[in-house]
């Protein structure tokens, strides 16, 4: 079902919110003048720029899915509310896939007339289903979804760093912190696809570097009992483990971590934890699970952050409060300073916010992420990440425990599609 995000106002708004632009440069795009001599096709009307949402909001990241719609929700009330972008008023066309690949094969032609771009696209599977419709109709699309197999599409635009990155970051903090050592064993439990798969590259990468051995145990999405996996990894002596899996998978694993006495420090990608875990059975065993994210979690001190999740409490009362929140709210910035672009160079088009984006090479958010560069095809548009640790009393059910930082691994990383 396809619903609209209506215009909405609040004050209060943040003062980098662009209201108008005049240029009329030619990007050589098709399309025609609109509003302030600036050339529009699909989604931009006099009146209104449009942007897609295909989130989860009923499968198994439908917590995540539904903060990070808050976070772009936010954006858009604080952007009209400060007279929008390019003398246009921002709205959402939000649909649930409820990551479900087929579903979102089936909701996308309905979504695709009426919208510039996409803010946020939930799911490895749902990316990987919808890569050449992308392509074809030429939409940009952020996807709430980080694998560095993913930037060889011209159309994504990656928000933070990718799963393979997010890894290396974390081990390199694990090692640091003496959690492991070079010539240790390690695990990695993993979904058997992209996700999974990109993320055991960072795990494979960081023990080639640092003559690790990587248990690999790889399971699929519907994989809910990992007592077994745990159990091998114990008797393989694994000094750490780590997850790239969904939150009912890492509930199972923590859980048996500490069932079966192994207690390893256990590192997670960022969509491996949800909130709703420490109201579950596995609540006592999380206090082991560190989370390496681009984005800050939900309870960061960083000001932005906190500016973010006041804002979101304060609209959104009862809504799952988790980083997904930061990082919608990011995937937007994001957005803002393409559109700007795009608006400088007179040209909304499809092809004309493309142009913009590759044109851009230092994104500043606030330290929501580090600075992004989209100039370089095929590499992550930065490298930096978060690390959190489970934390029953802090909001999100995270805590900051390093903050932003690359790590000279993670730095000489080559990416898959990487250009020299």
């Amino acid at each position: 079902m396809i619903t609209r995000w209506g215009r909405a106002a609040l004050v209060g708004a943040s003062a980098l919110l662009l209201a108008a632009c005049g240029s009329t440069a030619d990007t050589g795009s098709s399309g025609t003048s609109g509003a302030g001599g600036v050339k529009t096709d699909k989604g931009v009307t006099d009146s209104t720029i449009t942007l897609g949402v295909m989130t989860d909001r009923t499968g198994v990241f439908k917590n995540l899915g539904d903060a990070l719609t808050g976070g772009n929700e936010l954006w858009v009330k604080d952007i009209n509310a400060a007279g929008g972008i390019c003398g246009r008023q921002l709205a959402l066309e939000i649909v649930d896939h409820g990551y479900k690949a087929d579903t979102a094969k089936t909701l996308y032609p309905q979504l695709e007339p009426k919208i510039l771009g996409i803010t946020q696209l939930v799911g490895s599977p749902v990316l990987a289903a919808l890569k050449q419709n992308l392509v074809d109709d030429n939409v940009l699309t952020a996807p709430a979804s980080w694998s560095s197999e993913v930037l060889n599409n011209p159309n994504v635009m990656m928000i933070g760093t990718t799963y393979d990155v997010e890894i290396i970051d974390g081990l390199s903090y694990f090692q640091q912190q003496g959690f492991i050592a070079d010539g240790d064993t390690i695990g990695h439990i993993y979904i058997d696809g992209e996700y999974g798969g990109n993320g055991l590259r960072g795990s494979k990468y960081y023990a080639e570097k640092h003559n690790l051995t990587v248990q690999e145990a790889k399971i699929t999405s519907t994989d809910n009992d990992l007592a077994n996996i745990v159990t091998g990894l114990k008797g393989a002596g694994v000094k750490a483990i780590v997850l790239t899996t969904t939150p009912g998978q890492t509930a199972s694993a923590m859980a048996n971590n500490a069932a079966l006495g192994l207690n390893v420090p256990v590192l997670g990608n960022n969509p491996t934890f949800d909130p709703a875990l420490l109201s579950s059975p596995a609540a006592a065993s999380l206090d082991r699970l560190y989370v390496a994210a681009s984005s800050a979690p939900f309870s960061s001190k960083t000001p932005k952050a906190a500016e973010v999740a006041a804002e979101y409490k304060a609209t959104y009362p009862g809504r799952p409060a988790n980083a997904g929140v930061q990082a919608g709210y990011v995937e937007s910035l994001v957005w803002q300073s393409v559109l700007q672009k795009a608006c400088e160079n007179g040209d909304l088009t499809r092809a004309g916010v493309q142009s913009a984006l590759k044109s851009l090479t230092s994104v500043s958010t606030d330290d929501l992420v580090a600075p992004l560069d989209y100039s370089s095809p095929g590499a992550p548009p930065t490298r930096g990440v978060y690390i959190a640790k489970v934390d029953q009393a802090a909001e999100g059910g995270l805590t900051e425990v390093a903050p932003l930082f690359t790590a000279p691994d993670a730095a000489d990383y080559k990416a898959p599609h990487q250009q020299p």
